[in-house]
């Protein structure tokens, strides 16, 4: 079966007319979730429907290299590609308040995050999976040795920038956030490791600085930021270390994925990993969104 990363519909596997016309007809109802998707994955060409059902069914293909590169070449082109997410444009240049809407609605994002690490060990007897997960789960959360966890991090940034971190605690994500974090609690409860892995763990690409030797043409945030005397040190200190984390993380996971991916149907982990991606993208608006909050203050 396959599922609209969008809405959630519903689609017999390998039906990719019947998913072609869906998007078609609500792109032709002005329907711009739907239309946003298109433009993004598929192309910003008017097609008809035997030409959308062949770039559908090429979206899905799974050509030289396996799941792993698919994943890969997908995020590139959703997120760091010729037309990147306005997000990442966003951090191409240092703005005090991008940082502090990327720190309140981000600080939710990882409270979720490490709920479904914990999910993804819930679900399997495998050690190399388990011992992955407890990293990750350390790392974000309670930190190693003299570490401080990213989520620490994360807030120590937010008081440097003028929030206080119990301010921070008690505002209420946006609704691109709370879509975001219910479709993730979806998909960890109803799917096995294999896919909350790809869905979780392929998010991680964003901050990928080997993502150029796929195509990428942005980074995450210009790298001359961590560089800058106008840039705070709790921010450098922040977006430096998940520049450094997320290159080893996300290529380890997506090496454990294709390790294990022909016990499992592979159309779930692209499902799982579009429907992640499709909420990745709107949770980005939410930082952008806050941002803007503050800016107009």
């Amino acid at each position: 079966m396959a599922v609209c990363p969008v809405c959630n519909a519903k689609f017999d596997s390998g039906d990719y007319y019947t998913m072609a016309t869906h998007f078609i007809n609500l792109a032709e109802d002005s329907d711009a979730y739907h239309v946003q998707w298109i433009n993004r994955n598929i192309s910003r060409k008017k097609m008809d429907i035997t030409q959308f059902t062949s770039a559908i069914e090429n979206f899905y293909n799974i050509a030289h290299g396996g799941i792993k590169e698919w994943i890969i070449n997908k995020f590139v082109e959703q997120f760091r590609g010729e037309n990147p997410h306005p997000f990442i444009l966003k951090m191409q240049s240092y703005s005090k308040p991008v940082m502090m809407g990327y720190a309140i609605e981000h600080y939710f994002f990882l409270k979720q995050w490490v709920k479904s690490c914990s999910i993804i060990i819930s679900k399997t007897d495998l050690d190399d999976v388990q011992r992955y997960e407890i990293e990750n789960i350390l790392s974000e959360y309670y930190g190693r040795g003299r570490k401080k966890p990213h989520i620490e991090l994360l807030l120590e940034m937010g008081e440097e920038l003028g929030m206080d971190r119990v301010q921070i605690f008690a505002t209420e994500p946006l609704d691109s956030t709370k879509f975001a974090i219910s479709r993730w609690k979806e998909i960890t409860n109803s799917c096995n490791w294999i896919c909350i892995m790809a869905a979780m763990h392929s998010l991680e690409l964003v901050a990928n600085s080997k993502l150029n030797n796929y195509g990428a043409k942005y980074d995450y945030f210009n790298p001359g930021m961590l560089d800058s005397p106008l840039v705070p040190d709790s921010v450098k200190k922040f977006l430096g270390e998940g520049y450094k984390s997320d290159y080893s993380h996300s290529f380890r996971a997506l090496d454990i994925i294709a390790k294990y991916c022909h016990d499992y149907n592979m159309e779930g982990i692209q499902d799982a990993y579009l429907m992640s991606a499709y909420a990745f993208d709107r949770y980005l608006e939410a930082r952008m969104e806050r941002g803007e909050m503050f800016e107009n203050q």
